[in-house]
């Protein structure tokens, strides 16, 4: 299994971070070593002091695919949820900088939370998913699909021509603005539609 991510895929997130806004969809991978699902705890690694969470819709892939035209790509995704890409941003920082890959910032155990999957054709409005994340009670975060500035569809076929999309492979599609840092003791909330998808304590 292959987890994409996308970055800057919302023009005021990029705009926060003081970020161009992309031409093309910003493509990064995170291993499966990332993931943290069931509502597990995310345990605060000492390689950082500054832990930043990032609130997003996911894809889920559902057959297998490679150079896949707009007009299919609708049929390689049928699931979506909720998660967090945390961020080491200290160290995405100082990466940066130095015009190196942002692995160690982005791609760390447990740094990809994933909520519970729900079909897509089940949401009312398939074009304008809704999606939101609370600390400790608080919304601090919420976007729209339709916000994006690269479309679901358009994120399937860019990333189909370099890579082969592999049924239960996953696509982060990108944070809006809001993000901000996580403490110990703070406990996040995800909402698709509403609906609560996860939680995730931090340790």
């Amino acid at each position: 299994m292959k987890i994409f991510c996308i970055g800057r895929n919302y023009a005021l997130h990029a705009k926060e971070l003081g970020n161009a806004i992309p031409e093309s969809p910003v493509v990064f991978m995170k291993p499966v070593t990332a993931l943290l699902k069931n509502n597990m705890p995310f345990f605060y690694p000492e390689f950082s002091q500054s832990i930043e969470f990032e609130a997003e819709l996911v894809l889920k892939i559902a057959k297998n695919g490679k150079h896949i035209q707009a007009k299919f790509a609708r049929d390689y995704y049928d699931e979506i949820t909720v998660g967090i890409d945390f961020t080491a941003r200290d160290l995405q920082s100082k990466l940066k900088e130095k015009g190196l890959p942002w692995e160690l910032a982005k791609a760390f155990d447990q740094s990809a939370v994933l909520g519970e999957f729900t079909s897509i054709k089940a949401l009312n409005a398939q074009d304008a998913i809704a999606f939101s994340m609370q600390k400790n009670g608080s919304n601090v975060q919420e976007g729209n699909s339709k916000d994006v500035l690269f479309k679901f569809d358009e994120l399937i076929c860019f990333i189909s021509q370099y890579f082969t999309l592999q049924t239960g492979d996953l696509i982060y599609t990108g944070t809006p603005e809001g993000v901000g840092k996580i403490a110990i003791g703070e406990k996040y909330e995800g909402f698709l539609e509403g609906k609560k998808v996860f939680e995730c304590e931090i340790k």
